[in-house]
């Protein structure tokens, strides 16, 4: 699929956590002007392992994303975006990666992305030639929406895209280090736009307490009316490069006290009108089950020393998570009480039941010893 590392292409039940993955001496056989910094790089998301990915969210508001990398002819590594169709109802015209919600048929969440990315923009799901690179920690879109990263590599470059029009309107490629850079990246003859600053970021509160820190990136191609990379794809594509080049980004990720993606999907869980929550229940999952499982994994992993300098973000995840724990023991004390209460009400009404079906007994069989006494006076009249 990509020919040229600038070029754009014209209109054209839950998860199982198991991945077979490749091995470096692959793609080195078969990349053979691989950088050394892009070779590492595969090498080191091939490592990743996801900490989270044994927790069964619902499947209704579950999505995937797919993150294709390939290699451009200088060796390095460059991830492919698409511009969405202006005519869709959601998002129109933003710059996004290929991906959707899970659908039936799906068993992981490795098949939903290379399902949405085949019928976007024609990226077949063949794991010989598009092999799995990782699977990512999973994101919270929309404060309602679990939605996991799926990393692969391009190693047929003879693939060609063929665009879903009423999805994408094109595609194009950046290079996936550029996402750690606060200044433009680019090639000369992509001169920015001096008044547009190539990174910028915007804040806003969490309702759980503490700021979230959101990202935009310029694309070069912001005269063709491409719009930059924005909001969770921006922060998808910096956690990706951030572990695949084990190096922080040129400017802070997030404030001190931001809550981290797992703080934000427990919140979500335990938030009893969130649609999160609500599809739990639907679908028989116990969400302070899951809340509790990835607040301990989140505890678990700040008792060692941290990857990377950035990775430490939300200095004051001990007050969050200690909260949401709390949250956590609040939900399942409301849960007991509410049982102890519907049992009582159920006792009560036992009683009162036998109570008045007691009464009616005794009516009914204080009426038929009367009827009795009247067949006797009867018999005896006769």
């Amino acid at each position: 699929m990509p020919a040229d590392d600038s070029a754009s292409a014209p209109c054209q039940s839950h998860y199982v956590p198991t991945f077979s993955k490749p091995t470096i001496e692959l793609f080195e056989a078969a990349l053979p002007t691989l950088k050394e910094e892009s070779r590492q790089c595969i090498e080191n998301l091939l490592s990743y392992r996801a900490r989270r990915t044994q927790d069964k969210f619902p499947r209704s508001q579950s999505a995937a994303v797919l993150v294709p990398l390939f290699i451009g002819r200088a060796g390095d590594l460059y991830v492919i975006l698409s511009r969405r169709s202006a005519s869709l109802r959601q998002y129109a015209g933003d710059t996004a990666l290929p991906g959707g919600k899970v659908d039936p048929q799906d068993i992981t969440v490795e098949d939903t992305a290379r399902r949405e990315a085949f019928e976007e923009i024609g990226l077949i799901p063949d794991r010989d030639r598009v092999p799995l690179l990782c699977v990512m920690e999973p994101f919270l879109a929309g404060n309602q929406m679990v939605v996991t990263p799926v990393v692969v590599l391009i190693l047929d470059k003879t693939m060609q895209s063929s665009l879903n029009e009423s999805e994408v309107t094109s595609i194009f490629s950046q290079p996936l280090a550029s996402f750690l850079a606060s200044s433009f990246p680019f090639h000369p003859y992509r001169a920015p736009d001096p008044s547009m600053p190539y990174h910028t970021t915007t804040e806003w509160e969490w309702s759980g307490g503490g700021p979230i820190r959101m990202h935009r990136f310029l694309t070069g191609r912001e005269a063709d009316g491409v719009k930059p990379v924005f909001g969770l794809t921006a922060s998808m594509l910096i956690y990706v490069a951030v572990w695949g080049y084990r190096r922080a980004p040129d400017f802070e990720f997030q404030p001190p006290n931001a809550p981290t993606q797992a703080q934000q999907i427990a919140c979500a869980l335990l938030t009893p009108s969130n649609p999160l929550r609500v599809a739990c229940e639907g679908e028989g999952i116990d969400a302070n089950v899951v809340a509790a499982s990835i607040l301990r994994t989140l505890q678990e992993l700040n008792s060692g020393p941290g990857l990377i300098e950035w990775d430490k973000c939300g200095q004051d995840r001990k007050r969050l998570t200690e909260g949401l724990t709390q949250r956590i023991d609040v939900t399942k004390q409301d849960i007991r009480n509410n049982t102890h209460e519907q049992q009582v009400m159920h006792t009560e009404r036992q009683e009162r039941h036998l109570e008045v079906g007691g009464k009616s007994g005794e009516r009914e069989d204080t009426g038929m010893r009367n009827g009795q006494n009247e067949h006797k006076d009867g018999n005896a009249k006769l």
